[in-house]
This record gives C-alpha cells, structure tokens and sequence, in this order.
C-alpha cells in the first residue's frame, strides 16, 4: 500500500476514538513501527492533531478538539479527479473553472512529495478535443440555469449546411452529451413538439418572461434512446445483421448514434445487429458503402445486393458524366 494510502488509513482507525499503540497499527497496516512515526510526523505537519502518549495508559490518539478532518485522497482517487478534468475540458463542460479552482484547493493541501507523485501519475494522459466556439459555454451555462429555474428561453438558432439563423422560443429540458457534441432536447413553442438542439449551433440564449414546469423524471439519455427506438421503419420482420471488419471501424460503426442500439452482439472482427428489414434496406446500403473495403457485410444476402446496386450506381453515375 503506497504512503499516502496508509497515512488515510491510519488516520480513520485514529478516529475511532481509541488509543492504540505502534505496534498495533503497524500489525494493522502491515508495516513497520518506525513507518507509522514518520506517517505521525506526517499527519501533524497537515494539521491533525496526532498525540503520541507514553506509560501503561499510553497510546496514539487524536485530540478531541479536533472536529473535521481534513480531506485525504488516495494516490488513484487523486488521479481519478485530474483526469476527470482534463475529460471535462475536452468535452466542453461548462464549469470547468470552478472545477479547477475544486481541484486547486485540494493540491494546496498535499504535500511536496504527494504533488510530484500526482504528477507523474498524470502526465501519461491528454484528451485532445475539436476546437469549440467561444460561445458555447455561455450557451450552457444560460441552458441548465433555465432549465434549473424553469424558464422559457428565446434562441438563435442556426441550422447545418446553412448560414441562416431562425429565432425560437423553448422550454429547455436538459443538456446531454454525445458523439462528442453537447445537444439540449427542449419543447419548442413554435413546433408545439420535443426537439433537439445542438448547442453549439445556439449563438445566443435570452430569458424571456415565461415559465415551464419540466416533467417528473425527465432524462434526455432517455429521450434520445426512445427517439432512435422510433426511427425504425416498421415494426418487422426483424433480421440479422453480421459485418466483419478492422477494430477501428467496427467501433465507428458500433458507435453510431442510431446502430448502437441494435448491436447484440461484438467480437474484435465481427459485429451483429438485429433490426427491422425497412430499416435495413432504407438506411444500411447509403451508409456501409461509407467505409469502403473496410467491412464486409457477412449476412444477410439482401444486404449485399442492395450495397452492390448503389455501388453499381454511383459508378455508372460517373461514367456517363465523362462519355
């Protein structure tokens, strides 16, 4: 068990209450005596108020004026928090500074030695994120505010492929994440219907002087998991899918925002949806030709010759242009 990791499981076993004595904590602890004096040397220089007391009645103890402990982590838990920042600030997340500022008071209190070992441990990981429009933390941070107070909001929106802005008005429901995106799934006034947003397509958020109540156990991973639930074309038959692939892209393929919830099941070359046969034919040829020669569709047959005719077309597209 690393240094750190025993000064907080010494600490906890002192605020039993009991004395107990260096022999009996390093039994404890499976260490040595003399390691659990350096570890009291250490804990006094944090602020606990450790006493050693000698004699037949003599123990180690903690004053009992001391009320709060201070805050001790584990060199993993430390780690855990670090990275969940750098996680956050390549997603976007809006509170990164106060997230920052939390993690900085926690630093402060570590000593030299748990500082550099934090920072070893840290340094073999960096998240590497698109960059983002400078609104958009704003935008989020106006978001869940609204959506905290049950405000109806005034939105500039603007739509993909198009440099037109539309103005809207929606009760914002909640923010979600996904496909390395942020999305806020809103009732839209003018629609009279559930939508969703992506937010950094939002380029200004304005209170306006109505007020929604949001619905009882509302989730947006729900909403969007019932949204692709009901994008299926038909009800059945439904029919087996096999493609086999590189890792890569059968992980591209799994992680796509309407497949994924198809997937039963994942080796390294090979995935298996099962979906209905509309669905299938409607949406799979367009997007499998995508990846080129780098899957295969093993099953089912139908698949394949309707990926062969809209290859077959594409081509001969082009070669009527150039006759």
């Amino acid at each position: 068990m690393a240094k750190w990791d025993n000064m907080l499981s010494m600490l906890w076993m002192l605020r039993s209450g009991r004395k107990l004595t260096a022999a009996q904590i390093a039994d404890n602890l499976e260490i040595s005596v003399r390691s659990v004096y350096r570890y009291i040397d250490a804990l006094c220089a944090s602020g606990v108020p450790v006493v050693a007391e000698s004699g037949h009645d003599g123990g180690i103890r903690i004053l009992d004026s001391f009320k709060e402990t201070p805050l001790f982590f584990n060199t993993t838990e430390l780690k855990a928090l670090v990275d969940a920042h750098k996680f956050a600030q390549g997603a976007g997340y809006p509170f990164t500074e106060e997230l920052e500022s939390a993690l900085k008071k926690v630093e402060n209190s570590l000593h030299e030695e748990q500082r550099q070992d934090l920072s070893v441990l840290t340094g073999g990981l960096d998240v590497i994120s698109p960059e983002r429009p400078p609104y958009l933390t704003v935008a989020l941070r106006d978001l869940e505010q609204a959506a905290k107070e049950g405000r109806t909001v005034r939105i500039i929106y603007r739509k993909a492929n198009t440099e037109q802005e539309e103005e809207r008005e929606v009760d914002p429901y909640g923010l979600a994440f996904d496909r390395n995106e942020w999305y806020e799934v809103a009732f839209c006034h003018r629609s009279q219907a559930m939508r969703t947003f992506r937010v950094d397509r939002i380029e200004r958020v304005e209170p306006t002087e109505g007020w929604f109540e949001r619905p009882e156990g509302f989730s947006a991973f729900d909403y969007f998991r019932d949204q692709s639930e009901r994008r299926r074309e038909a009800e059945g038959p439904l029919i087996d899918v096999r493609i086999e692939g590189m890792p890569d892209k059968l992980n591209e393929l799994c992680r796509h925002w309407h497949l994924r919830h198809y997937l039963t099941e994942r080796t390294d070359r090979e995935a298996r949806f099962v979906l209905d046969v509309p669905t299938m034919n409607k949406y799979l040829p367009t997007y499998l030709i995508t990846f080129g020669t780098a899957i295969r569709v093993l099953e089912p047959p139908e698949l394949k010759r309707r990926i062969q005719e809209t290859a077959s077309g594409i081509a001969n597209h082009y070669l009527n242009e150039t006759n």
